[in-house]
């Protein structure tokens, strides 16, 4: 199997196949990051820009980590620092970049489709780091690979994703990736953060009550609520969303007793999850982070276009 897309720009596009390879190639790269020297030649000579116009601590400094092990050279820049704050446009802006030949650039945008619209006007690769609330791919991916990881499969498995479902892309690129991997996804959070239609995405079904949405399942996945995308509170408190859909000690024992808890972070502690739950031994949540380095490794080398893997 080959690898034929360019850029990564969301899981919507991807085969099953696809997905296979991105994680098959993260597993082959995950073995650099516990050495005692994690570098490899693989990238040398390629240059990254990674331009993250929204904050970031998790995605901004493992695609950062990532090409650094790959031995490319990268740089950074954010809105902040960019001339986005002196009105210039984003298209102005990836063309400036452009014209300093880099060979990859990774973003993230707080508008959705913003990595399309630069794909179909700059002639390097781009790679979505998130764009708006519509996919963050590399985000899935790590997702599914940590699943792959403890449950030894994708296929079959109950996944419960709770919490702010109207404003996550991270929901949207895990339905995608797990319903094309033979996953069944169930989707919970209060009627106002439910967007209508999300089922049609994928294999979901959609749920009210958190208590049956996590009942049996073998993978929970909790989502802080993104108040930063919200118009308008879509809830009444805090104190009242953790008590219906908060993770705690009591509730969680409703799902399988092997079942995994998982987060994308950040992690607001006592609303979605509580610390004893965050802590305890169903997380994996480091090991998501710990994956996601792989993960971003995997994406940069399949879209540079280098024709073999080194790993030493």
């Amino acid at each position: 199997m080959s690898f034929k897309h360019k850029h990564i720009l969301g899981i919507e596009q991807m085969s099953k196949e696809d997905i296979e390879i991105i994680l098959d190639t993260a597993d082959a790269f995950k073995e650099i990051n516990t050495r005692d020297i994690k570098k490899v030649p693989t990238l040398r000579g390629k240059t990254i820009i990674n331009a993250f116009f929204e904050a970031s601590t998790r995605t901004r400094l493992s695609f950062e980590i990532a090409g650094k092990r790959l031995s490319a050279d990268t740089v950074n820049i954010s809105g902040s620092t960019s001339s986005v704050v002196k009105g210039e446009t984003l298209e102005d802006t990836a063309r400036n970049i452009e014209a300093m030949a880099p060979d990859i650039i990774v973003i993230r945008h707080g508008h959705s489709g913003a990595p399309h619209y630069l794909a179909e006007r700059v002639g390097c690769s781009i790679v979505n780091a998130g764009d708006g609330a519509h996919e963050h791919p590399s985000q899935a991916l790590l997702d599914v690979m940590t699943m792959r990881e403890h449950k030894g499969r994708i296929e079959g498995l109950e996944v419960a994703i709770i919490g702010d479902i109207t404003h996550s892309r991270v929901v949207r690129s895990n339905i995608y990736c797990l319903s094309k991997m033979g996953a069944k996804v169930r989707l919970c959070g209060p009627g106002t953060m439910l967007p209508p239609g999300i089922e049609k995405l994928g294999n979901v079904k959609v749920y009210t009550d958190m208590q049956d949405a996590i009942k049996d399942v073998d993978v929970i996945m909790m989502l802080r609520i993104q108040m930063e995308r919200q118009s308008n509170i879509m809830l009444p408190s805090l104190r009242e969303y953790a008590r219906f859909y908060g993770l705690n000690p009591t509730n969680v024992k409703l799902a399988k007793s092997d079942a995994i808890v998982m987060h994308p972070g950040p992690m607001n502690r006592g609303v979605e999850i509580s610390s004893v739950v965050a802590d305890g031994v169903q997380n994996v949540i480091l090991d998501q982070v710990e994956n996601g380095v792989a993960v971003r490794m995997a994406l940069l080398y399949l879209v540079s276009g280098v024709e073999s893997m080194q790993t030493s």
